[in-house]
């Protein structure tokens, strides 16, 4: 073993060493079986496999090791309930009440206080996972309930292991729970927030998220992921979604950790035929995060629309990493993604469209822009096409560049000042993205976060 892999072996080592559950807990007779083994499972996995490095390819831009050399501790639960409603919507800096049922998370654990379900048709279940995931064999694993539950909360482990999702897997004790019936609609936006609150100490927390929609339904679902600012630590999410036939589902994430703090997240979705996605993400927190979304398009005439907006500045580091695999006949997918990065901040798009044999009809696209406003800024865009199959239209672009000259002097010529124009420039180039949130109150509070980020932007006159 070279010196580079051993010194490796050794910081990995040294970080799993600080979160390793006691036996008892990894052993607890309060588990089902399958999650004790599914446990025992992913941590081994982890520990013999490690963290990605620089020769892992999709990780080849985005470097652990700050992550790894902090010494995070699991967060517990109980800590941060203190939190009232008010400080949770001041720390969140977002609008708290979407008008719907929520369920609120503090480092990973749910706030029951400070949840409600108001608004959720009847059938349909909202919960929270903790009395589920211990709820012992004899009620967890009796018949297609706990099945469906194993199957939801495995599969990202067992289909494409990597390490902090087999983390993730190993040590989430707590998440949210969405179950909506055959041919039932939610009105009302379904609101999972998951707020770091870490205080002096650097915590791991692990949010989880499983969503399972019937056939026929239809639903709006909103990520709120948030922290006190100047807080270190490492938010860890993953949320599974599986639409059945016919099912539609508008997913919208914001990520606004504590600009000190790291995050590591996947969403990944499973599509029946003829069921409908579209997710938004916007990425504005963090010292590094990153978003991986994996969509598998599982029955004929499947439909994804991936949109993302993500606004690095000062040192941020802000990756997102995009695959969808077209596996049946007649799918559509389509992707838009924008940058706007100042300063030192790094903005990264990694995405595959993977058109599998059989897919005949494919219809895919995928357009990435990014707007550098520093010398310093820098923008890494890779889109790829992997096509196996005959009769297909795909496409795919990418730009990066910088404000426009001429429209900076047209502008100026008009009497606006150059700090005015400039900043126009740049809010119109996002806007688009913030267009196509089409729920309402969440687009006002993101539009308002977003023009606050630009405003605290430097640029060179």
């Amino acid at each position: 073993m070279n010196s580079a892999a051993s010194v490796a072996n050794e910081v990995n080592a040294a970080f799993l060493a600080r979160l390793e559950p006691r036996t008892d807990v990894r052993e607890s007779a309060r588990q089902p079986a399958w999650l004790r083994e599914l446990r025992r499972a992913a941590w081994q996995w982890v520990a013999e496999q490690g963290f990605p490095t620089a020769k892992d390819e999709a990780w080849k831009y985005t470097r652990v090791a700050p992550i790894l050399a902090i010494p995070f501790q699991p967060a517990e639960a109980g800590a941060g309930w203190h939190l009232s409603a008010a400080m949770v919507e001041r720390l969140a800096g977002v609008l708290y009440d979407l008008g719907g049922p929520r369920l609120v998370f503090v480092n990973g654990y749910l706030a029951a206080e400070l949840s409600t379900l108001e608004g959720l048709p009847p059938g349909c279940q909202l919960s929270n996972l903790v009395a589920l995931l211990q709820a012992g064999d004899s009620s967890a694993e009796r018949g297609a309930d706990g099945g469906a539950l194993e199957a939801l909360f495995a599969h990202s482990f067992r289909a494409q292991p990597q390490a902090f999702t087999a983390l993730n897997t190993a040590l989430a004790e707590d998440g949210a729970l969405v179950r909506i019936p055959a041919d039932t609609t939610v009105e009302a936006p379904i609101h999972l927030v998951f707020l770091a609150d870490a205080g002096a100490t650097p915590l791991l927390v692990q949010p989880r998220a499983l969503v399972r929609m019937g056939a026929g339904s239809r639903a709006t679902i909103v990520e709120s992921h948030l922290g006190s600012a100047g807080e270190v630590y490492l938010s860890n999410a993953v949320t599974e979604v599986v639409l059945e036939a016919g099912a539609a589902l508008e997913h919208y994430k914001l990520q606004n950790e504590s600009t000190a703090a790291f995050h590591v997240a996947l969403l990944s979705v499973r599509l029946a035929e003829g069921s409908r996605l579209a997710a938004h993400s916007s990425a504005l927190g963090g010292l590094l995060a990153r978003q991986e979304v994996r969509v598998l398009l599982e029955g004929p005439g499947a439909q994804v629309s991936l949109n993302g907006l993500y606004l690095p500045r000062g040192e941020q580091h802000l990756d997102n990493q995009t695959c969808i695999e077209h596996l049946a006949p007649r799918c559509t997918s389509r992707e838009r993604y924008k940058g706007v990065i100042d300063g030192r901040g790094h903005g990264v798009f990694d995405g595959r469209i993977i058109v599998r044999p059989g897919a005949i009809k494919t219809d895919a696209s995928q357009t990435i822009k990014n707007l550098l406003l520093s010398d310093s800024a820098q923008a890494n865009t890779q889109p790829r096409l992997e096509i196996f199959a005959d009769d297909v239209k795909c496409a795919h672009g990418a730009a990066v560049g910088q404000l426009d000259e001429q429209a900076i002097f047209y502008l100026r010529s008009r009497g606006i000042p150059l700090a005015a124009a400039r900043s126009l420039l740049t809010y119109a180039f996002a806007s688009e993205m913030l267009e196509l949130i089409r729920l309402e109150p969440l687009r006002a509070q993101v539009e308002r976060l977003v023009a606050a980020q630009l405003r605290g932007v430097e640029v060179a006159a």
